[in-house]
């Protein structure tokens, strides 16, 4: 891929994008430029062959494409500080930032920019993220080079931005839910028998196929479900005991009182 590639924001996200680009083979290091303050957390990224550098416009001048990864409270100081270059340059910008709408970043730099709205989650750093796009002033060259960017850092999908606080929640604080229905699964696993580590590792293990079998067969978990639930068997009989208590009841009702959440605080 020869589009060079600037990332504002050299933090956790900003590596972790940087990491996943190289590894996978989307860009060559010398293609992607990192900044941030302290360039000396960097080191490691400048040995693999990726740019370093303190000066957000000279990043800008480097690339094609520039991904915005910095803190929210920090956009509008970083904005006013690069408008003139990015306006200079005309990249494509593409935002990471929470909770930052595509109106914003059009206020912060022009309405004629094409501008992507991009949404990972922290399995990014793994290139496992479900990442949620949206987009303005965009045509199909960039929206396919946006796509598979993210793609080679997980999966992605393309939404109205209108669903984008909804996307944060399933996607997002998504794998929070997951990561406390394993661990609810691994102090049942210790109850019957397993040490900590066993069960941790069949709990996580368990999962991760369950969720490659919908992802894969493009089945309902209905169907699936159906599969391992024979009559008068242990799995129907603690599938009904847990439903009894409310588990599907409780993680749908938790679901909408995050999004709730969000929506009340903007």
């Amino acid at each position: 891929m020869s589009k060079k590639i600037a990332i504002i924001g050299g933090g956790n996200l900003g590596t972790a994008i940087a990491e996943g680009l190289i590894s996978s083979r989307f860009v060559k290091p010398e293609n992607i430029i990192v900044t941030k303050r302290n360039i000396a957390t960097l080191s490691e990224l400048e040995k693999k062959g990726v740019l370093i550098t303190d000066d957000n416009n000279m990043a800008i001048e480097f690339a094609d494409y520039v991904i915005l990864a910095v803190k929210p409270f920090q956009i509008k100081e970083i904005s006013e500080q690069i408008k003139e270059s990015i306006l200079a340059k005309q990249p494509v910008i593409i935002s990471v930032i929470t909770g930052i709408w595509l109106k914003d970043l059009v206020e912060m730099t022009s309405p004629e920019l094409t501008i992507f709205r991009a949404m990972p989650n922290t399995a990014i750093a793994i290139k496992e993220s479900l990442t949620c796009i949206s987009h303005q002033n965009a045509g199909k060259p960039q929206i396919e080079f946006v796509t598979d960017l993210f793609n080679s850092l997980g999966k992605t999908v393309l939404i109205d931005e209108k669903l984008m606080d909804a996307a944060t929640v399933l996607g997002a604080c998504g794998t929070a839910y997951a990561m406390r229905y394993i661990r609810a699964n691994i102090q049942g696993g210790i109850e019957i028998g397993f040490s900590a580590g066993t069960a941790s590792l069949i709990a996580a293990q368990t999962v991760k196929g369950a969720a490659e079998l919908l992802l894969q067969r493009n089945t309902h978990p209905e169907q699936e479900i159906d599969k391992v639930t024979t009559p008068k068997g242990c799995t129907i009989a603690g599938l009904n005991e847990m439903e009894h208590q409310g588990f599907s009841s409780s993680l749908i009702k938790g679901i909408i009182t995050s999004y709730k959440k969000i929506v009340s605080d903007m």
